[in-house]
């Protein structure tokens, strides 16, 4: 039987998701914007937008569709897996409530607080913000300031390292959120894992590291990542293959403490001097962190989704031993003011050897056009960082004027910074 897939969603992530299954399935899509690269795999794309839950499921109804997938949080925040389960459409992403371990960052660490979830760091969550200005004063030393909810990876600030204590105050009361958690500043490396998980079962990813800040050399602000690596082996370069087994042990808390959980755990981690801590996680593929992981996994990403659906264990995954790297273009002024409805070309040829990844793009009858965020990616592969590096970086020629790139994701020099971070911090 041919299964008829409905993917929620239209950035990169999703263009990776359209990857790994097209040519398995007929795939149809549910998204806000005409992603080109998404409606090339696809037989149609819907345009709705992803939180709109009836005219998801109704549309799923249409095409018959016998699985589906989410990738953006804020159609599960929305209940758009609860609302397709019930339909009677298997759907590879938590439902509602168990998202909240991504949607609510207040819940998140009470959950790991309350079921002993390793990697935990000290916190304090508040509804009061002027509690928790005064909470920033009294504290001994520097804290990261989460907003409770969803802020698509904008949201945190960081004492010490983004801001001062007076501007993480200012930062508060000028957003007025309506609850905040604050916790020890974690000092390391980060990285990621993404699992796939269902019926209990725990399969993990090579770890990814993601560069969130806007400039080179990881100046400015946060963005929803500007681009990514991943070795030719499970760890990173700065890790020890017992660094990714910790990270590993603490997904599978999580996972023994919500047996119900089915979809992508992603689990942010900082690799301090006493092993992997908790930055957050994620109900849902990582964005750029899935166009490193998909493109080498060699298992059938729909046999997954179909073991899942029939609470068959999941199948054991494998990958190519490549390295990857990804590379984001985004609009001028992202991500403070991007500049949003700007035509733009996309050189297609000039990407060569690399994987393109159209992303937060709108095609129109006329061409195509920027959104608020990220416009796409390009993806090296090599048997190491530096020979992937070099393709991706050769890709961006692709780039047309009006936007901006970080060219030093995954060049020698900030590889060997993260290390000598690392053995500094280690006492190596």
């Amino acid at each position: 039987m041919t299964e008829t897939v409905l993917l929620v969603g239209g950035g990169g992530r999703e263009h990776a998701i359209a990857r790994a299954l097209a040519d398995d399935c007929e795939l149809y899509a549910c998204a806000s914007n005409r992603n080109p690269g998404i409606g090339r795999l696809a037989e149609a794309i819907e345009l709705v937008d992803e939180t709109a839950v009836e005219e998801i499921v109704d549309y799923a109804e249409e095409i018959s569709a016998t699985l589906a997938v989410i990738g953006p949080e804020s159609a599960l925040a929305a209940g758009v897996a609860d609302a397709l389960d019930e339909a009677g459409v298997y759907t590879f992403g938590p439902r509602e409530e168990a998202a909240r371990i991504e949607t609510d960052k207040a819940y998140q660490r009470r959950f790991m607080r309350d079921h002993d979830v390793p990697g935990c760091p000290a916190f304090e969550t508040f509804d009061d913000i002027e509690a928790a200005c005064d909470y920033i004063d009294a504290f001994d030393g520097d804290l990261a300031v989460k907003p409770a909810g969803l802020t698509g990876g904008k949201g945190v600030k960081v004492i010490g390292d983004q801001v001062t204590k007076a501007e993480a105050k200012a930062y508060l009361r000028e957003e007025s959120y309506d609850r905040v958690v604050l916790e020890e500043r974690l000092v390391g490396e980060e990285f990621t894992v993404q699992a796939l998980v269902a019926n209990g079962d725990v399969r993990v990813t090579p770890a990814v590291q993601d560069h969130k800040r806007a400039y080179e050399g990881d100046e400015g602000p946060n963005t929803g990542g500007m681009g990514s690596y991943s070795d030719a082996s499970l760890i990173l370069p700065f890790m020890t293959e017992d660094d990714y087994a910790a990270a590993i042990e603490i997904l599978q808390a999580v996972v023994d403490a919500l047996p119900e959980y089915k979809g992508v755990l992603y689990g942010q981690f900082m690799l301090t001097a006493d092993g992997p801590k908790v930055v957050e996680f994620n109900a849902r593929f990582g964005d750029p962190e899935a166009m490193n992981t998909l493109p080498v996994l060699r298992t059938r990403f729909l046999d997954v989704l179909t073991a899942a659906r029939d609470g068959n264990s999941l199948p054991e995954l494998h990958f190519d031993r490549k390295a990857t790297v990804c590379k984001y273009a985004v609009p001028d002024g992202y991500p403070t003011e991007p500049t949003a409805g700007a035509r733009i070309a996309v050189d297609e040829e000039s990407v060569g050897e690399a994987l393109l990844f159209y992303a937060s793009v709108d095609e129109r009858d006329d061409g195509l056009y920027t959104t608020t965020s990220r416009s796409f990616a390009v993806v090296g592969l090599g048997d190491t960082i530096e020979q992937a590096e070099g393709i991706a970086d050769g890709a961006l020629a692709a780039a047309d004027e009006g936007l901006r790139v970080r060219h030093d994701i995954g060049k020698h020099e900030l590889l060997r910074a993260r290390i000598d971070h690392m053995d500094e911090l280690r006492g190596s």
